[in-house]
């Protein structure tokens, strides 16, 4: 038995309606680090829904049961898989089986009525499903394309045995969820075109930054580490991120433009970080480049970002990329900072004219743009506050709670 639960059996459930019990499956991330899931969470809970989450431990959130912001998360320990396919079905596994007993303690002890499941892995289906017959709904939140984020990885094994797996997964997912919610119109359009969803059921919420995050603060001079200029990079280190590619923009900008008085920020973590660092120092970029890691939300994340000159959206084109929504590009924006991104079709829905666009995968060519921008404050300055007019109008957390309230009151109402 997990710590903690056994005093946790009594059904607290008598005090939630019917219909407003929720529990919400995630196994990226923790919560509260999870950020997306984390904001659905809340606004729920301020929907008067009675909220349970199952997520993974990590980032300093290793307790296995806590209720934080009246929001029950039960969390299980977990393992990093080695680079074998077999290590990451196995890890994939083990999540599975410890989240499908924790939604079995969660139903004893609290009670819920719809499962809210997070992908990535497209695997949360065959839990919903067993819990189906007895009028529970299931609502698939879409973060990612699956099959294309195996297709951005491994860009030569389009139509292999694992490839035809994640699109079956994906399937079953669509097939039995009584409502879908994507992250933007791209997705969307894949659950109706390729999962064949009713469009009825399918809701565009997207990932908007909250007034907690993103905030204006005074510039701090001294997060520039002694340049005149700064660029700025917020999100995942990962294999598809294109930190490698922007560690050559920068390359480009010191050695062939001979732009010495650019530093280039790198906030963030992940799988690459130790390897990014040696890349840099292989390059000789040391200088010019500064890893923070993680840093947390506060003042001096805030700091960063609005002491940076120009943000940098340096994502690659490729399957999943050119058709997902990038966060950092929308944050950037609330810090009312200009962008330069390559032009992939979400990226610059999201930026629109609060960002210019370098010719995808052109390296030089976002060099160029950089020093482009770099020259000319009153055009930087115009787009920043584009973007962030955009981001309070459009683009913030707040216009996405109705489309998700929605996607429950559409589940909640299917037979």
């Amino acid at each position: 038995m997990e710590p903690g639960l056994g005093r946790l059996m009594a059904v607290d459930g008598a005090h939630a309606k019917r219909g407003k019990r929720v529990l919400i499956l995630v196994q990226n991330l923790p919560l509260p680090f999870d950020r997306r899931v984390w904001l659905e969470s809340r606004a729920l809970r301020d929907a008067g829904y009675q909220v349970t989450v199952i997520c993974p431990k990590g980032f300093n959130y290793t307790k296995s049961h806590e209720v934080i912001e009246g929001v029950r998360i039960y969390r299980y320990l977990t393992f990093e898989a080695g680079a074998m396919r077999a290590a990451f079905v196995a890890e994939f596994l083990y999540c599975w089986i410890r989240t499908l007993i924790l939604a079995f303690w969660v139903l004893l002890a609290h009670g819920f009525d719809v499962i809210h499941a997070c992908n990535p892995p497209d695997t949360f289906w065959a839990i919903a499903m067993l819990f189906k017959p007895f009028g529970k709904r299931f609502i698939f939140d879409q973060h990612d394309l699956c099959p294309e984020l195996y297709l951005e990885k491994y860009p030569t094994r389009a139509g292999d045995r694992m490839h035809r797996g994640l699109l079956f997964l994906e399937r079953r997912t669509y097939r039995l969820a009584d409502a879908v919610i994507a992250t933007n119109g791209s997705y969307r359009d894949f659950a109706i075109q390729r999962g064949g969803v009713d469009p009825a059921r399918v809701f565009i919420v997207r990932s908007g930054p909250d007034g907690d995050r993103v905030r204006l603060v005074e510039p701090d001079p001294k997060e520039r580490n002694g340049a005149a200029y700064m660029l700025a990079y917020l999100g995942t280190m990962g294999v598809q991120d294109g930190v490698d590619g922007l560690l050559r923009v920068q390359k480009v900008l010191v050695e062939k433009l001979g732009r010495k008085d650019i530093h280039l920020k790198l906030v963030g973590g992940g799988s690459q970080l130790d390897s990014l660092k040696a890349m840099a120092h292989g390059m000789g970029l040391e200088p010019y480049v500064t890893f923070t890691g993680r840093v947390p939300d506060g003042d001096r994340f805030a700091r960063i970002f609005c002491s940076a000159d120009v943000c940098v959206s340096p994502d690659p084109p490729g399957p999943l990329n050119n058709v997902s929504t990038m966060n950092k590009t929308i944050e950037y924006m609330g810090f009312g900072r200009p962008v330069v991104a390559y032009a992939l079709k979400e990226t610059m829905f999201s930026g629109g004219e609060a960002a210019i666009y370098a010719t995808p995968g052109d390296e030089d060519d976002m060099a160029r743009k950089i020093v482009d921008l770099l020259a000319d404050p009153a055009r930087r300055e115009m787009m920043g506050q584009l973007g962030r007019d955009r981001v309070d109008r459009e683009l913030s957390w707040r216009h996405s709670v109705p489309p998700l309230l929605k996607a429950y009151e559409c589940a909640l109402a299917r037979r």
